[in-house]
């Protein structure tokens, strides 16, 4: 008895090792049996020796019965403990398996938020930049009601004197530049191989000079001069509203392909399906496909690519123009420059009476059909960072901009105030700015308002005597535009362009571009840029009277503009 209950005993001990149970077992049941376990003085009773021995017998099998009762046990709860142990390692595998990738990239945009709005919160350790900025914004939307701008005679007074009398040789700095560049474009022809070298055509002006409302000194003439690759060779543009998706940083760009002008000919897809190694196209061979190599670099294209660089863009033309001049400099009583080393193609005619005229000359690329332009040098403010490749151009608008200007003008009353307006702002603007420092805002961003208040309010509000009124709609208008830190291309986006333009539809169907948009990620430039704007509404009568005393009258200054260059 003390055996079974100690053989249970065993076997409800089941964390017990299957393999020690059965040994225990397997001794227990050798003592039991083994023949000294009954002392021989038992001998002297043989009559009882065959009983012994039969229940030895019987009780022999009846352990064996069990023997073989508690192995299938022990089998089954092995086989239980097995599958036990696979559920449990199952669970954990489904534990440690990562979760779907849509809510890890859900769960990583959340974080960089968080992070992104955290840093821009409590940066330089300033916890109450927050509440700052909402104070600040109060002020600024309260900052314009407060403003007492001059009257009509004053406004009308000052610019005659200040604005008039600053600008009124325009006319004939256009004329000299213009001609200056021709002869100097038709030497640069004179002097490159036709064959190998790029083409340039007629220069075309562009900018606030041939707009007629450009009043800061010095008077700068902005050229852009179309080129194109020699034959067989063409470029084909891509610009950012023809992809699918693009970066916000990209839009505005675009890159130019330099291919040979018969390569994709007929709807050709061998240039745009990956062909076997035994398949051959049989309207274009092997020797016609245009392939990256020394010849695609003497084209102008970046390193083992097929696209225009940029950069050699504009060494090629710095070398060209050198030597253009050296060709013509006998002609001129003038000496030429290159003006400023980070604009390439800004350049300075130098008199020998000291005088001096700035003018840029910019080579550009046409986008397709169209009068939009890749350039290859922008001026930028502080906010426009440079492209991330020379191989990304930026795209101008600047000729639809001037057609714009000009074709609305013949619409509005006679000696329209819409020039006027821009002038003043931009002259306060810039005197404000060599106050108190240089600003974010450009003469573009207050430009482009001028064109959406010029498509939005009626032709006869233009009118001269409603300078006044329309001074303070350009300065609500650039208010709101700071407020909201939006300020729309006019042209990206916009579906009331005048047909009379034909201006391309691929860019009226582009999502609008912000100009403002950097404004959102540096929070330092924002606030110097609202605080400029701020000062310049405070300050605006008193510089009109000011520069309104101490300018000479427009007689005095057309006398001093028929003085000699």
């Amino acid at each position: 008895m003390f055996i079974r209950v100690l053989t249970l005993g065993i076997v409800e001990g089941i964390a017990m090792p299957a393999g020690i149970f059965r040994v225990c077992l397997v001794v227990i049941a050798a003592i039991v049996n083994h023949p000294l376990l009954f002392p021989k003085e038992n001998a002297t009773v043989p009559e009882y020796a065959e009983d012994i021995i039969q229940k030895m017998k019987v009780h022999e099998e009846n352990l064996r019965l069990e023997q073989l009762r508690l192995e299938q046990e022990i089998a089954g709860q092995e086989a239980a403990l097995k599958a036990l142990e696979k559920a449990m390692e199952t669970e954990e595998q489904n534990v440690k398996e990562p979760l779907p990738w849509d809510l890890w990239s859900a769960m990583s945009m959340v974080i960089f938020l968080l992070i992104e709005l955290w840093r821009q919160d409590y940066q330089d350790g300033n916890w109450q930049e927050s509440a700052s900025e909402e104070d600040d914004m109060a002020v600024l939307g309260k900052a314009f009601k407060g403003v007492t701008l001059p009257d009509k005679a004053a406004l009308a007074n000052f610019y005659e004197r200040c604005i008039l009398g600053a600008t009124g040789d325009m006319a004939r700095k256009r004329e000299l530049v213009e001609g200056f560049a021709d002869d100097l474009l038709e030497a640069l022809r004179s002097v490159c191989n036709r064959d190998a070298d790029m083409e340039v055509e007629e220069s075309i002006g562009v900018g606030s000079m041939y707009e007629n409302w450009r009043v800061h000194k010095p008077l700068v003439c902005d050229l852009i001069v179309p080129f194109r690759p020699p034959e067989p060779y063409c470029f084909r543009s891509q610009t950012w509203c023809s992809r699918e998706s693009v970066r916000p940083d990209k839009q505005g760009y675009g890159t130019i392909k330099v291919c040979r002008a018969d390569e994709d000919a007929a709807g050709c897809i061998c240039g745009k399906t990956k062909l076997g190694e035994d398949m051959l196209c049989l309207l274009h061979s092997q020797t016609n496909q245009t392939k990256p190599s020394g010849e695609m670099e003497d084209l102008l294209c970046f390193k083992n690519t097929q696209y225009l660089d940029a950069d050699q863009v504009m060494k090629w033309f710095q070398i060209a123009i050198t030597k253009s001049w050296n060709k013509i400099s006998h002609k001129y009583e003038f000496d030429l420059s290159f003006n400023l080393l980070d604009s390439p193609g800004a350049l300075k005619i130098k008199f020998r009476s000291g005088k001096s005229i700035a003018f840029n000359l910019t080579p550009v690329v046409q986008c397709e059909d169209s009068d939009a332009y890749f350039i290859s040098h922008f001026p930028r403010s502080g906010l426009m960072a440079d492209p991330a490749s020379s191989t990304d151009w930026f795209v101008t608008f600047a000729v639809y901009e001037r057609r714009f200007i000009h074709s609305i003008s013949k619409k509005l009353p006679a000696n329209a105030c819409h020039l006027s307006c821009l002038q003043i702002i931009s002259f306060l603007h810039g005197k404000q700015c060599s106050l108190t420092g240089p600003s974010s805002l450009t003469n573009y961003h207050l430009k482009t308002v001028m064109l959406h208040l010029l498509q939005a309010r009626p032709y006869q509000d233009w009118a001269s005597e409603n300078l006044e009124a329309r001074l303070q709609d350009m300065l609500k208008f650039l208010e709101k535009s700071l407020q909201e830190k939006k300020l729309c291309h006019f042209f990206i986006g916009n579906r009331k362009v005048p047909e009379v333009l034909n201006f391309p539809v691929a860019f009226q169907k582009a999502e609008p571009l912000n100009l403002f948009r950097p404004f959102v990620l540096h929070r330092d430039a924002y606030r110097k840029t609202v605080d400029t704007f701020h000062e310049m509404l405070r300050n605006t009568s008193a510089l009109i009277n000011e520069y309104t005393v101490h300018i000479p009258s427009v007689g005095h200054t057309n006398m001093l503009q028929k003085e000699p260059l």
